[in-house]
This record gives structure tokens, sequence and C-alpha cells, in this order.
């Protein structure tokens, strides 16, 4: 891609107004925790910010919409899907969350194998549009690929993170029971909200017939009763209109935009500059750590350097690889940290692909109140501390049940005064159930620098090369005739077995290249998400993943970051950073 000349301005105004105690790349799940973290601390703080500035309540259009508000009715138009036929198929798009999508001309990659990466850029990021999903990894997860081969150990345990787990969950809110789960460990929970009838008909059948598959609740980042810490963020109840990512107004679902950034301002310590991409991270070989950051005004293309003694790099899983990689010298001529040689490797997602749904007989005398902006969750329960299964690594469940849209049988005639009558009544119960699947973090799948095309920055794009293997296959076949099997116990008549055959990416899950591990061979970042060849600089979004667990990974990222920054404060005030 051809591109044009970029001004350089760097410290045209003096360094010092350029310099800042810390430096966080990225503003979404994983950056405004560590902002916040870091101003609670007494740090100068920088957020750089590639996308639009976004303030809560201020920038979401469509919060209030109804659907006849909209032009297409919810759709986008024609010509849109033909010019974005990556990004329109992405979970919850459409002409009510747009605004917060980036468009596919916008922001090239290649794709080496098939990949959708999907992106949202402002500041907040994908915060904004996330699922919201909030299980705790157990000690299984950590433990599974050392202890059976498919991939590296963590330095860290589920005890080294639990402590993290619950501070996060109290600031941010989250809903759900206690339930005793092994697999699924509790934490500091809001009150849940309610399965319906069909919902506690599949929990007692999965029980009765499993012993240990249990659906419960989902711990979902919402706020179902506020207390004292969400009033003080200005945040108040969820009102079910499960509408969730085009901006709450009600702050009831923790983003970014609604929660730790306002909360990181309130310090004073807070500075955000949006429309700047990070080019690179500055390193200085006489003092043996990074010195600082390379911007480039998304606007005016001129080139500014800032200054930090602590950097945190949260740019999202792929970006932050990235800016690694571009991040060269002398020192490290292959990408910052690099002497492993495998910054950009073991690039894993979570399995996505299969999806079953069945309707129940009875239940109508009953109904439902509210839209239930919570899914229920089936428990990992493949693979829990021995290998019983073809392949290795877990899944979570997603599922949930309700009435479909209209009384209307197939036979019953399709037009007329009776089809009106008919559809005017809610129809029969259906159920849904889709995974969440672990995958291998394989050395080929990987992402790599362009060597030939550049973006309109100059910066060079991303390649990516990450695809499906045979443990992959395994997963998902053993996952649609287990949930069929369940679902037919539970009296229900499948109606759609489906292996939807999606390419990596859409999961929105994409985790490592920057993995942690304890040997610097092995791995680039330490037990504290510390690059182990630059001390001051801290990678904890999902490119620090060892593996990928079942589980839905965001609230890691946070208990991660909350944990990485206690740390870089302390070896801070040591002066070993």
């Amino acid at each position: 891609m051809a591109t044009d000349t970029i001004n350089t301005n760097i410290n045209t105004r003096g360094a010092a107004q350029h310099t800042y105690d810390a430096i966080v790349i990225g503003s979404g799940i994983s950056g405004g925790w560590a902002a916040k973290e870091l101003c609670e601390k007494g740090f100068k703080t920088l957020v750089l910010e590639r996308g639009r500035n976004i303030e809560h309540v201020k920038d979401y259009p469509t919060m209030l919409k109804a659907p006849w508000d909209f032009e297409h009715r919810g759709r986008m138009p024609n010509a849109f899907l033909k010019e974005n036929p990556l990004i329109s198929k992405a979970a919850g798009f459409g002409e009510d969350t747009a605004h917060f999508f980036i468009q596919d001309k916008d922001h090239p990659y290649v794709q080496e194998k098939p990949f959708d990466w999907i992106r949202g850029y402002q500041v907040g990021g994908k915060s904004l549009t996330w699922g919201r999903a909030c299980q705790r990894w157990s000690n299984y997860e950590f433990e599974a690929p050392a202890r059976f081969g498919y991939g590296a150990d963590w330095p860290i345990r589920y005890a080294d993170v639990a402590p993290w787990y619950a501070h996060v969950e109290k600031f941010i809110g989250v809903c759900g029971n206690n339930d005793g789960i092994e697999a699924m460990p509790d934490g500091e929970f809001l009150p849940p909200f309610e399965l319906n009838c069909v919902e506690r008909h599949l929990k007692q059948s999965f029980i009765k017939h499993y012993k240990n598959r249990h659906l419960v609740q989902g711990r979902w980042a919402h706020i179902s009763q506020p207390n004292d810490i969400h009033e003080q963020q200005g945040r108040g109840r969820c009102q079910s209109r499960n509408l969730c990512m085009r901006g709450c107004p009600y702050g009831a679902y923790f983003s970014s935009v609604s929660s730790t950034l306002p909360w990181a301002a309130k310090t004073g310590n807070l500075t955000i500059r949006p429309f700047s991409v990070v080019h690179s991270i500055i390193y200085d070989e006489q003092k043996n750590k990074a010195t600082g950051v390379r911007v480039i005004d998304t606007n005016t293309r001129e080139v500014t350097e800032y200054l930090a003694r602590i950097i945190f790099v949260n740019a999202s899983a792929l970006n932050s690889n990235l800016i690694l990689l571009n991040s060269t010298s002398n020192r490290f001529p292959n990408g910052l940290g690099n002497d492993s040689g495998l910054l950009g490797t073991h690039i894993g997602f979570h399995l996505y692909r299969g999806f079953v749904n069945a309707f129940i007989e009875g239940y109508e005398d009953k109904y439902y109140y509210v839209r239930n902006p919570v899914e229920c969750i089936v428990a990992n329960y493949r693979n829990l501390g021995k290998q019983e299964t073809d392949y290795v690594g877990g899944f979570t469940t997603f599922s949930g049940a309700s009435r479909v849209r209209g009384a209307v049988k197939p036979e019953d005639p399709q037009i007329g005064a009776t089809f009106k009558e008919a559809m005017s009544e809610p129809g029969r119960w259906e159920v849904y159930m889709y995974m969440q699947g672990e995958t291998i973090m394989k050395q080929s799948n990987h992402v790599r620098l362009s060597k030939a095309e550049k973006d309109q920055w100059g910066i060079p794009l991303l390649v990516t090369s990450v695809g499906y293997d045979d443990n992959d296959e395994k997963m998902v076949k053993d996952f649609l005739n287990q949930s069929c099997e369940m679902l037919e116990k539970a009296g229900g008549t499948i109606l759609n077995r489906i292996d939807n055959q999606q390419p990596p990416g859409l999961d929105i899950h994409e985790m490592g290249g920057a993995r942690m591990g304890a040997d610097p061979k092995t791995s680039l970042l330490n037990e504290w998400n510390q690059l182990h060849h630059c001390k001051n600089v801290f990678v904890t979004d999902g490119a620090c993943m060892t593996s990928t667990g079942n589980q839905s990974p965001s609230i890691l990222y946070m208990a991660l970051t909350a944990r990485a920054v206690n740390y870089a404060a302390q070896e801070a005030q040591k002066g070993n950073l």
C-alpha cells in the first residue's frame, strides 16, 4: 500500500511536556485497568488510543432508539455489506452498533490463512462491545498444557490470580451465583439473573443424567444490584433491555468508558491521547530499558515521542504483537524482548464452531420477564485433571431458553386471519447450546510483519497465519454429540446440529504471541507479565496468554493487569524500573 510522507515533530515543546511516569498503549478492557491502577498509585499516566475519543453516554448515539427509528430496521445496507464483508460478520454488529466497529478498508491486514480480525478503534476499544462473560479460570486450565504435553507451562497458578479476580469483580460488578463448581471457581458476585422455567428444567436434567454437568446462571459483568463502589462510579442497575453493545446509558455493564477510565481521571493523574497510532517502543541500549513510545498522529501524521519509566502494552493481542515486532533496535533486531525468536508465535483463539438447538414440549402456560442480557453456562466437563477423550482441552457451553415468536406450526396456513392471530401469541420453547473451546497454541500459528505492504502511516501490515487442527475437529464433533444427547435426554427434539466452519477470529478472543513462562528461552514474559529482557515493559492483554483455556478471557486480562501494576509499583519504589 502506498504511503504519504509523515511529518516529524519530536518533542518540539520540550521533553518535560512529553514525559510521564507511565504510558499505557490501548484503552480497552486491560488498558483501562492499567490506567486505573497506575493512576490510583500516583503515577502520572498517559493512555494512547489509535481511535477517536468516546465519552460515556454522550457518545452513544443509538442507546435509546426504538427499532423503527433505524432507517434499515437494524440491518446494514447492501452497499455497506459489500464493502465490509469482514467486519459485518462480527457478533453484535448491526445498524445500531456499527459506530463502535472499524470499516474493512481503513485497517487492512494480510490473511495468509483465513482469519477474521474483528476490531473496534475508539477510547474504550472493544470493551464497548464485548460479550461480558466473566468465568474464572480454575487450576485445571493453568496446569493442563504442561501436564498433558500440548503446551508450555504457566509460571503462575490459580492461587496467584484468585485475589486479583476478587479485586476486579468487586469493582466492575459481576452477577452470578456461588455454585461450588471446581472447574469454574466462585467469586465476588452480585445477585444473579434468574433462570426461567425451561432453563431450570435443563439444569435438573443435566445433573440427573450426568452428575458433573452443571448449568448455572452466567457470571456476567452486569450490575444487577449496585453496591456503593458502583454508585461511586456513577453506574446503576441493569434495566434488562439487552441493548448493551449500543453503549449503556446506565453504566450497568462494565466498559473502560463507564468505569475504569473515569475513575482514573478523578485522580488527576490521567491523560488520554486519542488519534494516536503507536509506531514502536523506544529502547535505550545504554540504559538497557525502554524509554518511551513513538506515536503517529492519525490526522496530522506528525510523529511524537512520549517518555516514561514504565510502559504497559494493552493494544489488544494482535496489535500488541505488531507493536513489539516493529520495535526494533541493534539490541533487538527481531522485535522488543525477542531473544527467544518466539514473538508472534503460538497464537491461539477460541473454538466457536459448534451450535445445537432444540424445541422442548410443554411449559406453554409459562413465560419470562424482561430481556435477559445474561446467558446460562454449562461449565467445562471434559478432561478435568485427566485426559478422557481423543483430544486435549475442554469447552464451556453457553445456553439459554426462550419462546419463539408466533404460535404458528409449519402445517398451518401462512397467510390470513388465523395466521395473524397465531403470530400474536408466543410460540413453543426452544433452547440453544454453543461451544467456546480451548485450542492448542502452536508455533506454526503465528503473526508477522509484512515485508512489502504498509498501512497509511507507514507501519508494516500484520500477516496472520492461523488455522485449525485435528484436535479442533475432534472437539467440535464431541461437543455436537454431547450437546444433542443432553438435550434429547431433557426431552428436546433437535432442530439444528451445526458445525459452521467459520474461520478463526470471529470468536474475537485472539491470544498469545508474547506468552508468559519461567524460561526466557521459551517465553517472552515472566510471572509478572514483564518482558524477560526489558524489565520496564509489561504486556497484560491477550498477547500474554500461555494457553487459551475454555473460559471467556477478559476478566483474566483485567486480573493479570491489576496484579502486574501492583508489582510494577513496588519495583519502581525500589528503583528497579
